[in-house]
């Protein structure tokens, strides 16, 4: 058995080498990932990770016996599907894993009948307020769901409920979706929640993720900008990798360099912590962007500190406007300022807001974990197939809340 896992980001040769080495992890559950990879080998002859964004092309095998495969794109116009299909064969599989809606890659797997399941980070992609940009994404999307529901697709993970119910509604068959997390800790950990900061000269805001427009960041800055401008004190600070200069250049337009501190990447185990001593966590992503469910509303409940976040669809059902989280329209930069300020503003719901966060994160906990899903269907054992069929979309509705 050669088992291929095809990833969009993740350079897991630089990966494994800081962390072999004592280095910290940059993202959460990223031992946990590599480590899974290696478990895979007590059931497959050869593991091999292939990824599309890595920072030079590499095949090489690491000393725990996964091999790594990096493609060497840099960015999303990078790549060459031909190139990953090309290197998909010289690996020449029996066995696939696809984290991510590449249609290519998934049609490749139906035409070689090569047995497959899905990971699917995020959720399939949304249409475009684009007319003729709405109709080629519906097309694509019905391509998708085709695909999915080949019978050499055994399984179609998913990150989160809401992620694996827009598949359903999408066409994809309940008994084959499998709603998963990445969420290995057994408790939301030591932080408290948090009285209403009532001293404060100066209110902190965060904000953990991609640094773009989809992601909200440009309707984020505009909100402190309105906030500055009414003479209410915001400090902001930006966790994120911002090489394009999309905040940097925007907060120059803005005039709100005193307000905004850009902070680049930081370790892992430091996100927690920094959330805590922030006032405000801001998830102000855009409806286009396709969100399983972020790990930074993960973070910012177990560090108890309040939630301002879009209405975006995969949060829906979990955070709950004035409950534990001030929900506000995607793109509404008013309405995002005016929820800052609104909880900012109320001790009651500030706190109440906090006190919910420990619950909230208990609430989105599921059964199966990413080394669950994969390796209980590699080891093909009867017992595995029935668990997995237990946890699938179509058998845990009933028990679990959704949208």
């Amino acid at each position: 058995m050669r088992l291929l896992i095809v990833n969009f980001a993740g350079d897991i040769r630089t990966d494994f080498q800081r962390l072999a080495s004592g280095g910290d992890e940059t993202y959460y559950a990223q031992k946990y990932s590599i480590d899974a990879y290696a478990g895979l080998r007590q059931y497959a002859d050869e593991v091999a990770n292939l990824v599309y964004l890595t920072p030079e092309a590499y095949d090489v095998v690491l000393s725990n016996g996964v091999r790594a495969i990096g493609c060497g794109f840099h960015q999303y116009q990078d790549i060459r599907i031909q190139k990953v299909i090309q290197l998909i064969e010289e690996y020449n599989p029996t066995h696939l894993i696809v984290s991510l809606f590449d249609t290519d890659v998934l049609n490749w797997a139906v035409n070689h009948h090569i047995p497959t399941i899905t990971t699917f980070l995020g959720t399939i992609p949304t249409q475009n307020a684009s007319i003729v940009h709405s109709l080629v994404r519906r097309i694509k999307n019905q391509r998708i769901v085709g695909l999915l529901n080949q019978p050499n697709i055994h399984w179609v993970g998913s990150y989160g409920i809401n992620s694996s119910k827009r598949l359903q509604r999408l066409g994809v068959k309940p008994e084959k979706i499998l709603p998963w997390d990445f969420l290995v800790d057994p408790n939301p950990g030591n932080f408290l929640s948090k009285p209403f900061p009532s001293d404060k000269k100066i209110w902190n805001l965060c904000y953990v993720g991609n640094i773009c427009e989809a992601k909200g960041v440009g309707d984020l800055l505009k909100a402190v900008k309105e906030l500055k401008e009414k003479s209410i004190p915001i400090k902001l600070g930006v966790v994120g990798s911002d090489n394009s200069n999309f905040a940097k250049d925007l907060i120059s337009a803005l005039d709100i360099e005193d307000c905004v501190e850009l902070l680049g990447f930081v370790s892992n185990h430091t996100v927690e912590p920094l959330m805590n001593q922030a006032d405000l966590v801001i998830v102000p992503s855009r409806h286009t962007y396709p969100e399983g469910f972020p790990l930074v509303i993960h973070h910012a409940l177990r560090a108890c500190t309040p939630i301002v976040a879009s209405d975006h669809p995969m949060f829906g059902g979990y955070l709950r406007h004035g409950i534990n989280a001030m929900i506000f329209p995607e793109g509404n930069v008013s309405a995002l300022s005016a929820c800052i300020k609104d909880v900012l503003t109320n001790a009651d719901l500030y706190e109440h807001i906090s006190q919910s966060s420990h619950e909230t994160w208990h609430e989105l906990r599921l059964p199966v974990k990413w080394a669950d899903l994969a390796n209980r269907w590699i080891n093909q054992s009867q017992s595995g197939q029935k668990w997995l069929a237990d946890h699938s979309l179509a058998n845990t509705t009933k028990q679990l809340v959704l949208v």
